[in-house]
């Protein structure tokens, strides 16, 4: 099994039903892609996107643990594309992600 993380951004305007009702769909097409949620939380709650999407100036942004098959991304995706209350998103493959090293991490 692969891990993956998901990032998806949906209207910030929306109230908090319709956000939930996004995470449940999500989670939903996790499932068909016969893939499971590991972890899945809100990464920012209102943050001003870089450039309008359909107009829409704030989003937020959810982060998505996901462990699946190979062709779970694949998946995902296509129904992704097909949800009009996600904005985007991105999937990538945890496994591949390298630590930072200590040596160049910055203390505050």
């Amino acid at each position: 099994m692969n891990k993956y993380e998901l990032v998806y951004i949906v209207e910030a305007h929306l109230g908090p039903e319709a956000k939930e009702e996004v995470s449940k769909q999500v989670a939903d097409t996790v499932a068909k892609a016969e893939a499971k949620v590991i972890n899945s939380a809100v990464w920012f709650e209102r943050q001003r996107i870089s450039f309008p999407i359909n107009k829409i100036q704030d989003g937020t942004y959810y982060l998505v643990n996901v462990e699946g098959g190979p062709s779970a991304p694949q998946k995902l995706r296509q129904t992704l594309r097909l949800n009009e209350k996600v904005l985007r998103f991105q999937i990538i493959n945890a496994n591949e992600l390298k630590p930072i090293p200590k040596e160049t991490k910055k203390e505050l």
